[in-house]
């Protein structure tokens, strides 16, 4: 069905006279779009942007708000409610169907209100990671919001974009976009301008590029045709729509929806039937059993969620870490691994050139000279290698003109090198290619010695492989330069990169970060373990990692890596520290490993390499100034490149966990003990222990508090360790707590039949206050595990508990409340009421203490277990594997990973 959307989507492309835009030479298409080569005047932009409206695909705020206001009233318990309220007005129940519609009305406005609120706040944040291109306008390049690209509008791509618009390409070097949102083929796309039929499908057109796309190596620019609405991408959204996986979190939502059914299900038939049985009219058990229903389930806890996580999002914004994808914070709060690269992470990411050497190790101008030209010359992506070659440079003292370039052979990710050809004069063109020292071996035939060329023998390689290994047990990264001569021609080629001569080597430090250590101790004091995948040559990685403080005990590279099969990395996995010497397409199989083991995995990335790792990690994680594709495959963005801002957003992560499963330990704990009590008084009294109007009132009250969870207080202690979903820890609380409070429940039945001899209304009225007032005491009490009376909560729920604890006695005596069926109840009842509230408060503290202590422990044993079995499974996968042992570094694996240039940081 998807091949068939994209082949249909051509009849709906954007068409010129003779049909198209594809079909027809660039001249046309830039004659029938009214632009230039050198793009749009900002006044003509302009007057495009309004006709055309801005280059987006989200709808408007107003079409947003009425999203979000009729989800309300799709929700399954708003349904039942519905349904009550008619069912009341049919059989002539009319008071009854006006109390169920104004508490439909008011629950539905306020889970709008308070979500709507929420996704106006992370869209305001939102709008900080606004993404920019590069485009030409009044003849120069300038970068400008996405949304502000027009029909008509020159881009420049280069590798790691993304391309905002459909286009047609004007020229190209080397470029290859990957269209897999688009066709699904895996393996990027070769671009180049030119003429393809007409009836060309999407994944043919070579000569266009689409919205959504990214560019995997090379440069481009390519006219603007179509924009917003009328992309490609637009037009089959909904058949390529990227399915995001479902969170650990989300997946305990979704269970815990299914707990309360079943348990929602059984009692409502049981109550029902018993009424039914007892000759009680229909309507009235109907509304009754319905009401149960209701009363059980948290009908806020969309709301509750969405205002948590907002929340969240802005506690974490301050401190420099904005949410793309809020179900993801309460990932972070689960995460207990991080997989990072070093650079920028672990160290300054203020990267100097220490030194430029000749083969023999000895300092070279000549090196420098030709490095300075390469960085400057290359329009790839920009990196901090070349910005440290060029710094270095400019510090000497006799400035060199930059001659011009001729040729450009941009980087990628196979070569791992990067060739300027270079005219120094009439006669002579000079090829400067820097690289992996691997890979500018591999096409080196000779080495320049003393400005002599020599044959690159065994012994030049034995000595070479020597250097290299030593300068990176000191810590250096090193990249290999090699030249060549050749006499001027017209155009170069990828095949050019032959028989060069090797010159010398570049010698690039970058620093720890002062506090990483520090950092690192806090995030192992938090339970998060930090793992270092890197490019760079194992002894790099490891000088960094004992400087640092990292874990180092088990090492595996990329070479180790390739050759293991799925199971044997599954068992090998869970030891490694450092994964180094990693090819770009091999991240994604370790966070794969890693998850398989049941780890909630990070990944901190920003390369165009790393959206994969980052979409299949739990928590993607990128900063603001990653490449395109990494920013927007991840869910989180660092505003600053320091885990130090990362763990403050773990911690954030985790009170926003922590308050949403205290909305729900409440909640569930208090309505299952009343629905309980309920239920089983229903068939034993001979009146209805409370009336529909009565429940639903009741469940509306006490979700005020609740809303107001988000703000809370949180325990250190909360924050001090991952938090995962756990459906048997909300089963048991449920039930241990819920008995409780039936128990006191059973007690305040006993004391208005028995001591008070309460009729029907005194009693429901009674138990009303009742229920309403152990609901708010036990949100005080289950809201930390600490005593209650040495945890403070927040002043918003503190003076809403109060306020509404004041309702709960004053609704009795207060005007019309008659007509929901409330009576004035005698101070005597009163305050037996709230006697039996002070005792219930008591024993579920005690009982709070007890219940922690006995669930840390079986969590203890739970993870023992765990680990055991994972262990045992490990040895028998893996059997055959041996741990890692240091060895030198053979002639074929020098430099194998060292960081390349034109290589963002990865």
């Amino acid at each position: 069905m998807q091949a068939r959307m994209i082949e249909d989507s051509a009849s709906t492309a954007w068409h010129g006279p003779s049909g198209p835009y594809w079909s027809q030479p660039v001249e046309a298409v830039l004659q029938f779009c009214g632009s230039k080569p050198n793009g749009l005047t900002s006044a003509d932009a302009r007057d495009r942007l309004s006709r055309h409206g801005p280059n987006t695909l989200t709808n408007d705020r107003h079409e947003q708000a009425m999203v979000v206001l009729l989800r309300q009233f799709r929700s399954p318990l708003v349904m039942i409610l519905i349904f009550a309220a008619i069912v009341s007005g049919v059989v002539g129940e009319g008071r009854e169907a006006v109390i169920i519609g104004a508490i439909i009305l008011a629950s539905c406005g306020l889970g709008f209100t308070q979500e709507y609120g929420a996704s106006r706040a992370v869209e305001a944040l939102k709008k900080q990671l606004s993404r920019k291109s590069l485009v030409l306008r009044d003849g120069v390049g300038a970068n400008i919001s996405v949304e502000e690209i027009v029909p008509g509008d020159v881009l420049k791509l280069s590798a790691g974009d993304l391309v905002p618009a459909d286009g047609i390409l004007l020229e190209a070097r080397d470029l290859n976009v990957s269209e897999s949102i688009l066709t699904g083929e895996s393996f990027p796309a070769v671009k180049a301008p030119g003429i393809c039929p007409a009836n060309t499908t999407i994944g043919l057109r070579t000569n266009c590029v689409f919205a959504g796309t990214s560019v995997r190596s090379g440069t481009g620019a390519a006219l603007v045709v179509s924009t917003g609405g009328n992309t490609e991408f637009a037009h089959i959204a909904h058949a390529i729509e990227r399915r995001v996986p479902e969170t650990g979190f989300a997946k305990g939502i979704r269970r815990f929806g299914y707990l309360m059914t079943e348990v929602m299900m059984v009692i409502v038939i049981i109550v029902f039937a018993a009424n039914l049985l007892l000759h009680r009219p229909l309507v009235e058990s109907l509304l009754f059993s319905l009401a149960l229903a209701v009363g059980l389930t948290p009908e806020l806890l969309p709301a509750i969620i969405s205002v948590t996580l907002a929340r969240g999002a802005a506690a974490m914004a301050k401190s420099g870490v904005i949410v793309r994808r809020l179900e993801a914070i309460e990932n972070l709060g689960s995460m207990d691994i991080l997989c990072t690269d070093k650079t920028g992470t672990l160290t300054e990411g203020a990267i100097r050139l220490d030194r430029s050497v000749d083969i023999e190790g000895q300092p070279s101008d000549d090196i420098l000279r030709w490095a300075r030209f390469n960085a400057m010359l290359q329009t790839g992506i920009r990196n901090p290698l070349d910005d440290a070659i060029i710094a270095a440079a400019s510090a000497g003292e006799r400035p060199v003109a930059v001659p011009s370039k001729v040729e450009e052979l941009p980087y990628d990710f196979v070569r791992k090198r990067l060739s300027v050809v270079v005219r120094e004069n009439s006669v002579t063109d000079l090829m400067i290619c820097k690289g992996a020292v691997r890979e500018v071996l591999s096409v080196s035939t000779e080495v320049l010695m003393d400005g002599r060329a020599e044959a690159l023998s065994d012994r030049h390689r034995r000595e070479i492989d020597a250097r290299v290994m030593q300068w990176s047990e000191q810590g250096f990264r090193t990249l290999a330069l090699a030249v060549r001569c050749f006499g001027p021609k017209p155009r170069y080629e990828r095949a050019d990169e032959a028989g060069l001569q090797l010159a010398g080597f570049l010698l690039f430090l970058d620093p720890p970060k002062k506090d990483i250590a520090r950092t690192l101790k806090a995030l192992a004091e938090r339970g998060v373990r930090v793992k270092m995948i890197t490019g760079d040559n194992r002894y790099v990685a490891r000088h960094l990692a004992e400087t640092v403080g990292l874990a180092n005990r088990s090492m595996m590279t990329g070479e180790e890596l390739s050759s293991l099969t799925r199971n044997a990395l599954f068992g090998r996995v869970q030891t490694v520290d450092l994964f180094v010497e990693i090819d770009p397409n091999q991240k994604e199989r370790i966070v794969e490993a890693l998850r398989r083991r049941g780890h909630v995995v990070g990944y901190l990335g920003d390369g165009i390499n790393d959206a994969p790792a980052l979409h299949d990690a739990d928590v993607g994680i990128s900063v603001d100034g990653a490449v395109d594709v990494a920013r927007e495959a991840a869910d989180m963005v660092l505003l600053q490149r320091d885990l130090g801002v990362l763990m403050r957003g773990i911690d954030d992560g985790r009170k926003t966990f922590a308050n949403t499963m205290k909305y729900i330990s409440i909640t569930t704990s208090a309505n299952f003990g009343n629905m309980i009590s309920m239920a089983f008084a229903s068939p034993l009294l001979p009146f209805l222990p409370m009336l529909a109007p009565q429940i639903l009132l009741n469940n509306l009250l006490s979700s005020f508090p609740g809303l107001a969870i988000a703000t809370d207080n949180v325990d250190e202690e909360e924050v001090h360790a991952p938090r995962v979903w756990d459906i048997g820890f909300v089963r048991r609380f449920m039930v241990r707590f819920g008995l409780i409070s039936s128990f006191f429940d059973a007690a305040t039945f006993a004391f208005l039949l028995i001591v008070a001899r309460a009729g029907a209304a005194t009693f429901q009225t009674g138990w009303f206050v009742e229920s309403l007032l152990t609901q708010l005491a036990i949100l005080l009490i289950i809201r930390t595990r600490r005593p209650a009376w040495r945890s403070q909560p927040s002043r918003l729920i503190a003076w809403l508990t109060v306020a509404v604890a004041v309702l709960a006695v004053a609704i009795p005596y207060l005007p019309g409340s008659s007509w929901i069926g409330f009576v004035p109840l005698p101070w005597p009842i009163l305050a037996g009421i709230v006697g039996i509230t002070f005792a219930y408060a008591v024993v579920s503290e005690w009982t709070k203490r007890r219940f922690f202590g006995h669930d840390r422990t079986r969590s203890e044993r739970q993870r023992r277990a765990k680990t055991e079995r994972a262990t045992d499974r490990a040895a028998i996968e893996d059997h055959r594997s041996t741990a890692y042992r240091r060895r030198p570094l053979s002639p074929s694996g020098i430099g194998s990973a060292t960081e390349t240039t034109g290589a963002r940081r990865r």
